[in-house]
């Protein structure tokens, strides 16, 4: 099998990144991670990459000032150099451009810790409990130059328990974020996924607008 070859980019532990590194090693999986890049020097989850054998990169932002071109053009090079396929934010904690998105259009997956369109941006765990919600989750897009706007490939949904704080919701979200990412990514490195009118079509199947419920602990 010609699995497609996977950079995953992180800024801090990379749980999500692990995530994908497990279901990678089976190599029934239609993708290998081959390279684990930081844009943070003592981002933690390069130490857990390394561990599993697999190539870092760290390409620190804080060396380009606010020049984002040159930030984004070093980038490119080490994905260029590893032969990636796709790209994986896990974690990733800086927004990209426009030009660089374009370049891996259709080839760059985001994880965010909301069901989307619903809590775009940071907090989203706080945000969810203020507002009272009794459903949240965690989504899997493609990224496009707007933030967290990408057609969305897959949804894990918990239900919001009575008096749960923003860290125990955070955790159970994150169970499902590791559920989630490894299916998209399969699905993305198999041909499976279709863009049609903004949404996302798997096998010819348009993804449902409403996420499913998932057992979470």
């Amino acid at each position: 099998m010609n699995r497609k070859r996977a950079a995953v980019l992180i800024s801090g532990r990379g749980s999500n990144m692990a995530a994908l590194v497990e279901a990678a090693k089976d190599k029934t999986y239609p993708a290998e991670i081959v390279a684990v890049v930081s844009n943070r020097p003592d981002a933690g989850g390069l130490m857990v990459a390394r561990a599993n054998g697999i190539t870092t990169e760290v390409v620190d932002h804080t060396a380009f000032g606010k020049d984002r071109t040159a930030f984004e053009s070093a980038l490119q090079a080490v994905l260029e150099r590893h032969r990636i396929d796709i790209v994986c934010l896990a974690g990733f904690m800086r927004l990209l451009t426009a030009g660089f998105v374009k370049q891996w259009q259709h080839r760059i997956l985001n994880i965010h810790p909301a069901l989307l369109p619903a809590f775009k941006g940071l907090d989203t765990h706080r945000r969810a409990l203020e507002a009272g919600v009794k459903v949240h989750g965690a989504t899997v897009h493609f990224v496009v130059p707007e933030m967290d706007s990408g057609p969305i490939i897959a949804q894990a949904a918990i239900n919001v328990r009575p008096g749960e704080t923003e860290k125990e919701l955070a955790a159970r979200v994150l169970k499902a974020e590791h559920q989630i990412y490894p299916l998209a990514l399969k699905l993305l490195a198999e041909g499976r996924l279709q863009i049609e009118n903004g949404h996302c079509r798997i096998d010819g199947v348009r993804v449902p607008d409403t996420a499913s419920l998932i057992p979470v602990p």
